[in-house]
């Protein structure tokens, strides 16, 4: 891990998301008897002296971004390496303690944007947990056997049965409001009334107690399912997984695919993948992206996609463009627009996706990979950067590439050729296919075509009807699918001119700008979590009340209360 300076924060690492059960500190993750059982046990055992950045200890299992990159990485390998798991039980390996939160030195210590970015990873992970039951057929069950505070919490919100032990101890709590002058920060107070339908005079209630609820209330007030003695703990915690195991339908003896180290070569001026190639310009603040579309013969069976395994190209390509999202977001903060671009053949890649189309219903891995990508697709939907999408002639913006386009802020699409090109093959062109209307649904639950034409439902018919056309430059603005198609002399001017002015702009209102365009039409939970929850929460990290030198999170654990300013505002 390298360290670079940061005005904010003395040292900042650059992270790395590269993680194996084999180097994890902070998470065993058990499959003995899986096979068997259809259920594994992911134990948290976080190492004090483990702590990504100096300068802080992750005292009574709390945890920082390290510890929930190796989270990230478990969750990963159980829905790809183990299809035989239908049930994962997330506990503690420290006797009555089962997690802390966050730690507090951490956040305390740290910049404002590593705050943020461990916030939003950290919701993305439990996102995936919740997608896995929701897709996977993998229920996760959380055996709170010890106290669960903050964060602690948060995690076993995100599983779909709450068990705790009743030991006259152990208690659920959100105390970040009445000890830290925050909010909880992974989605806490949404799920407490969205997803366990708490209600509110009685959140509001929690959400101030810092002590926290235990026992027979915690299951009144529905903050748990159940709570169970502790002699009867190891017993009726493995009778509740085998129960949920049996009720799922993932294949108990299927093959999983093993999750290779990816082949990325890094420099100063960029990553470079096999599928996705980063070009840094640090002098734009931007960084060109192009994903590469597939190359050679299309597996025309299931099997054959088994066989290649991690090597797929819908796997391959999806796996590189999550990590190379994480590492942008995490490591290069001046990098704030994206530009995007795709090349290859149109044909292949639409070749690839018919496999993904025809068999995500009825194979397990093919299921696997379409659902990772909608989630990799919904992580650049929430990144704070501008996105601005180039479509030219060589690019493969077709079906699920294609959202990659809709993904952006703006696309820009060439009418012909650049006279200093050689002008051989097709014009730019884009195709639509079924899986852009659905396959890969956003936080709020719309297609990007839904959410680009929100409340426009004929226009969304009628370019129904042109799936499968191979869409020029002029059509595409005809249709809307394009924000402008521009010729070859206009071309390189325009586009310099456009990424000139969006450098010129605030980085914090073209946050705030994209965030809210982005994500058109109906709340759910999650755009409730990445939206309001987190634009409150990162106000809140910024206000002296919280953040200041006489602030809750800067006093907590001093014996001195903040010193709080009691202006509303």
């Amino acid at each position: 891990m390298t360290v670079t300076a940061d005005p904010d924060q003395a040292a900042i690492p650059a992270v790395s998301f590269d993680a194996d059960p084999t180097t994890y500190r902070h998470w065993t993750l058990d499959l003995e008897g899986s096979a068997e059982t259809g259920v594994a046990y992911l134990r948290l055992d976080v190492d004090e002296a483990g702590g990504l950045v100096p300068g802080y200890e992750l005292k009574m299992n709390s945890y920082d971004l390290g510890v929930d990159i190796e989270l990230y990485d478990a969750t990963q390998r159980l829905r790809f390496e183990h299809p035989e798991v239908r049930a994962v039980v997330v506990t503690s390996a420290k006797d009555r303690n089962f997690c802390a939160g966050a730690n507090i030195r951490m956040l305390a210590g740290s910049s404002h944007p590593w705050k943020v970015n461990f916030c939003k990873f950290t919701n993305e992970t439990r996102g995936g947990i919740e997608d896995a039951a929701a897709n996977s057929g993998q229920t996760y069950l959380a055996a709170v056997n010890g106290t669960a505070a903050g964060g602690g919490y948060e995690l076993a919100l995100a599983c779909d049965e709450i068990l705790l032990i009743d030991d006259n101890s152990s208690a659920v709590s959100l105390p970040e409001v009445p000890l830290l002058g925050v909010l909880p920060g992974t989605g806490g107070l949404t799920r407490v009334t969205d997803k366990r339908r708490v209600r509110k005079d009685r959140a509001d209630v929690f959400a101030t107690r810092p002590e926290g609820i235990r026992g027979k209330q915690a299951v009144e007030w529905k903050l748990v399912d159940e709570v169970i003695p502790k002699r009867h703990w190891d017993e009726k915690v493995a009778e509740r997984a085998a129960a949920a195991a049996a009720r799922s339908n993932r294949p108990a003896d299927a093959l999983g695919v093993t999750l290779t180290p990816l082949e990325r070569a890094e420099t100063a001026d960029g990553i470079r993948y096999r599928h996705v190639e980063a070009r840094f310009d640090r002098e734009r603040g931007l960084v060109e992206i192009t994903v590469l579309g597939p190359e050679g013969d299309v597996p025309d069976t299931v099997e054959r996609v088994h066989e290649l395994g991690a090597d797929f190209w819908p796997l391959a390509m999806t796996r590189e463009l999550d990590d190379l999202i994480l590492r942008l977001r995490a490591n290069e903060l001046e990098l704030g627009t994206w530009v995007v671009r795709t090349r290859g053949d149109v044909e292949d890649a639409l070749a690839f996706e018919r496999v993904i189309a025809e068999r995500s219903k009825d194979d397990w891995l093919v299921n696997e990979i379409r659902h990772y990508y909608k989630r990799v697709l919904k992580r650049l939907d929430v990144t704070s950067r501008s996105l601005i999408a180039l479509i030219e002639p060589g690019s493969c913006f077709a079906g699920a590439l294609l959202e990659l386009a809709l993904a952006c802020d703006r696309q820009y699409m060439l009418e012909g050729f650049l006279e200093q090109d050689a002008q051989e093959g097709e014009p730019a062109q884009l195709v639509l296919s079924e899986s852009n209307f659905g396959t890969f649904p956003m936080s709020n639950r719309l297609s990007r075509l839904a959410s680009r034409f929100y409340g426009d439902d004929d226009h969304v018919a009628k370019l129904r009807q042109e799936t499968g056309r191979r869409i020029g430059a002029a059509d595409a603005m005809e249709l809307g699918l394009v924000t402008e198609a521009l010729d070859d002399i206009d071309w390189e001017d325009e586009i310099r001119i456009m990424l000139e002015e969006r450098a010129s702009l605030s980085p914090d209102a073209l946050t705030g700008m994209e965030a809210n365009h982005r994500f058109v039409g109906p709340e759910t939970m999650e755009t409730r979590i990445f939206g309001r929850l987190t634009a409150w929460q990162n106000w809140i990290f910024v206000r002296p009340n919280a953040s200041g030198p006489d602030g809750a999170l800067r006093k907590y654990g001093t014996g001195r209360k903040a010193d709080f300013d009691h202006k509303r505002v």
